[in-house]
């Protein structure tokens, strides 16, 4: 027998769909991106809506709601980095959202060191594990928001957080994501699960 549902309906005016959706849509993964804007001026802020649009050519997305600092500095240059957000910079990622002013550096008013990229112009968080460089592919607006997709031009990891030499390890990348509210996820426990070839393998 199933259980008692409460149905929400989005086009209802009381009914807070994107609290909604930020609560069920767990966990996500921190996009934490870089960029200048025209003046060169750094930009470092964090973006919950990330994921991997696609394989090849290997592209990310990332969404950030309303037209931010962010999403204006990559149409005047084309360009952004996006920085793993490990478990020991949690506080310093939360402090990076913070509503600074247009223009200042979040990097350098909260004192996290970042270093130059290989690809691109903007730098990547030094003590970050992994970082993944992209150059504009496109961005789509949806609603109040505006999905930037973009071709990723270099993937940097650092050589003690990788296994075999080419395989980022978890127990070394340390991720942690964003849940509903004000609610974060530690690094998750892993388990494995083989994908079956064929109907048969489950039947």
């Amino acid at each position: 027998m199933s259980a008692e549902r409460t149905v929400f309906d989005p086009t209802d005016g009381d009914v807070n769909a994107y609290k909604l959706l930020n609560s069920l849509v767990v966990p996500r993964a921190i996009a934490w991106v870089s960029t200048l804007d025209a003046q060169g001026r750094g930009n470092l802020a964090p973006h919950s809506f990330f994921t991997v649009a696609s394989g090849r050519p290997p592209v990310v997305l990332f969404s950030a709601l309303g037209h931010k600092d962010t999403v204006t500095n990559i149409e005047q240059t084309g360009e952004f980095v996006v920085s793993l957000t490990s478990e020991e910079l949690a506080d310093q990622v939360n402090a990076s959202s913070a509503p600074f002013e247009h223009g200042e550096d979040e990097a350098r008013a909260l004192g996290i060191l970042t270093e130059p990229s290989q690809t691109v112009a903007p730098e990547r968080v030094a003590a970050s594990p992994a970082s993944i460089e992209c150059r504009l592919e496109r961005i789509v607006e949806v609603g109040h928001a505006y999905v930037v997709f973009g071709l990723v031009t270099a993937i940097t990891v650092r050589t003690d957080a990788l296994e075999d030499g080419v395989h980022p390890a978890i127990e070394h990348l340390r991720p942690v994501s964003r849940l509903g509210r004000d609610e974060w996820g530690r690094p998750p426990e892993v388990f494995r699960l083989t994908r079956p070839e064929k109907p048969e393998d489950v039947l």
